[in-house]
Formats: C-alpha cells, sequence, structure tokens
C-alpha cells in the first residue's frame, strides 16, 4: 500500500532480461533508507519487489506482464521514475490510498500553465473513466492528484508549483503513456452495488463494508 506522496525521482541504470522476467536497476538514495530485499517499492505508481540493495541504488523485478500493461515498458537508461516505499503503520497518509495495481494506462493529451499551476489533460478508456470523478483522486504514474473536470474519453488534473518540482509528468510531452490506477473506494461502491442488486453475486460484506456503512458516510 502506498500513499500516492512520491519520495524521490530516481533515474534508471540499466534493464536486464531474466529468464522468466526482468531486473531494473534504478539509481536513487532517499527510498534506500530502512529498505530491505523483499520490500515493495512503487516505481512509476507500479507495485515491485526490491531484490538487490546497492550503496547508490536498488535493483527490482519485473514481470513481463506487468512490463506490457504498464509505461515500464519504455524505461531505458537514464530515464527518471518516481519513486515511493510502500507505507508503515506510522506514516502520514498525505495523499490516497494507492495500491501499486495499476488499472491501466493513458496518453496525456496536452499541458497548459496557469500561472505557478499546471494542467494536464490525459485521455483514458471509458473502463477507467467510470471510476473518475471530479474532486476525487486518480494516480498518475504513482503521484496522488485531484481530479478536476472529466469529459467523455479525458479528465483534467493540476499540479501545484511543489509538486511540478517533485515528479515526472512535467518532464514529458504530449502523446505520454502513463500509467493510470484509480481510487479503490469506487470499486468497492460499485461491487456493493452490484451485490445490492444482484444478491446472487458474491457479497463483500464479510470484509465489513456494507451498503449502510457507505451510504451512512456518503458513499452512495
Amino acid at each position: 500500500m502506498f500513499t500516492g506522496i512520491v519520495e524521490e525521482i530516481g533515474t534508471v541504470r540499466e534493464v536486464q532480461r531474466r529468464d522468466r522476467g526482468y531486473a531494473l536497476t534504478i539509481a536513487c538514495a532517499t527510498v534506500l533508507d530502512d529498505t530491505r530485499p523483499g520490500d515493495s517499492l512503487a516505481v512509476n505508481g507500479v507495485c515491485l519487489t526490491v531484490t538487490h540493495l546497492g550503496e547508490r541504488g536498488c535493483t527490482v523485478g519485473l514481470s513481463p506482464e506487468t512490463r506490457s500493461r504498464t509505461n515500464l515498458a519504455s524505461l531505458k537508461s537514464g530515464t527518471p521514475v518516481n519513486l515511493e516505499r510502500s507505507v508503515t503503520p506510522t506514516t502520514r497518509l498525505g495523499g490516497h490510498f494507492v495500491q501499486g495495481h495499476v488499472d491501466g494506462t493513458g496518453t496525456v493529451q496536452r499541458f497548459r500553465a496557469d500561472e505557478d499551476a499546471m494542467w494536464a489533460t490525459v485521455q483514458a478508456e471509458p473502463a477507467l473513466l467510470r471510476y473518475v470523478v471530479p474532486k476525487g483522486y486518480v494516480a498518475l504514474d504513482g503521484v496522488s492528484l485531484t481530479v478536476v473536470e472529466v469529459g467523455m474519453d479525458w479528465f483534467t488534473v493540476t499540479l501545484v508549483a511543489y509538486t511540478q518540482q517533485h515528479i515526472t509528468l512535467p518532464r514529458q510531452q504530449a502523446g505520454y503513456r502513463i500509467n493510470i490506477e484509480v481510487d479503490i473506494l469506487g470499486k468497492y461502491v460499485e461491487k456493493m452495488l452490484m451485490s445490492r442488486d444482484h444478491p446472487s453475486l458474491p457479497s463483500p460484506s464479510s470484509t465489513g463494508i456494507t451498503f449502510d456503512m457507505l451510504a451512512e458516510h456518503g458513499y452512495v
């Protein structure tokens, strides 16, 4: 689990093909603190497992399926990437609940400057947009951002000056393929509604989440 608050911009050193996947070596420093082999590390929003630690970086494992379904397929030596360690019981939740399970990718259509802020418009498939709502959260390349507007096949987010300086998105160009993870709460709400309207479907009530609880807290 992650928060969508990038801790560091790392730099890809090497991408190696292995027998059953890939080894991605990243130059970094901040995220090495208190990290051990086997720990989770979000790379552009994708939850990967640390396999090796060095003095100036680390190596993570990458499966062929994950590589093909995310923008990690385009990584090469010198590419900057957003990095975040998994949360601990004492981590402040500055963003929102991010699982590191990318739901799909979108295409950055354009950037627009608005004084110190930057607007980014992202084109996405309807299957993802159904979970994207104005003033809701979305994770783009692992960055927790607030949605401003939603169209038929696009949505926009804004980046304040501080955020622009600490993530990779402002370095990209129109046409960039970006990782998208929608807010998991939207999926839970949909599941609850489907279970209510179709009683034969498995119900998630065993997890403690009920339709009444969601209604009480304003989710439905």
